[in-house]
């Protein structure tokens, strides 16, 4: 049931993008076409899952015990900014179209802060190894439903006729913020 639990959590109440405003970036930034969000998605979706298992580990068994706990931050960066790499490299010879499509916004993984606050988060909330993974799972999942369900509405709202001071960023912020609104909603739900 705690599974259950955090993965709605995560996903609808405490959903990193819209509830809690981390990763915006990516979500503005890759969200104006569906196939580019889904490649994204899956990119953060991956890294994480990876990282937060990864910097779980890093914190029980070598932070911790060592009382080096001021390293938190610092070795997190280090294992995201690891992980982002090797996603990158990956993906530059397994999918090209994918690779060119992210651009820049596949390297600003590792600054996304979303990714980060995963692993602080489950640092703050002594989430196991197994929770903390998850943890980073089901929130990987939520990044992936708002910035999925965003693409489709800015490839809605390219067809639409707005105002010419709405057209663009603005029209964009205007959805993004109904978007939460909307998630807003499932507050009292967990």
């Amino acid at each position: 049931m705690e599974f259950f639990t955090l993965l709605i959590s995560s996903i609808l109440v405490n959903n990193f993008v819209l509830s809690k405003f981390l990763g915006v970036c990516p979500f503005l930034g890759v969200s104006k076409n569906v196939h580019t969000a889904m490649g994204m998605s899956a990119a953060v979706t991956l890294v994480m899952t990876i990282a937060a298992l990864v910097a779980a580990i890093v914190n029980t068994y070598i932070l911790v015990p060592y009382d080096m706990g001021y390293l938190q931050t610092l070795s997190f960066i280090v294992i995201i900014a690891s992980l982002v790499q090797i996603l990158e490299v990956v993906l530059q010879k397994l999918s090209p179209p994918l690779y060119q499509a992210l651009g820049i916004f596949l390297p600003l993984i590792t600054t996304n802060c979303a990714v980060l606050g995963v692993a602080v988060l489950n640092v703050q909330n002594n989430l196991s190894i197994l929770m903390s993974t998850w943890y980073g799972f089901s929130s990987g999942l939520g990044f992936s439903l708002a910035l999925l369900l965003f693409s489709s509405i800015r490839e809605r709202l390219d067809l639409a006729n707005p105002p010419k001071s709405f057209e663009g960023v603005p029209i964009a912020l205007i959805a993004a913020g109904i978007l939460a609104m909307i998630f807003m909603g499932f507050s009292g739900l967990v």
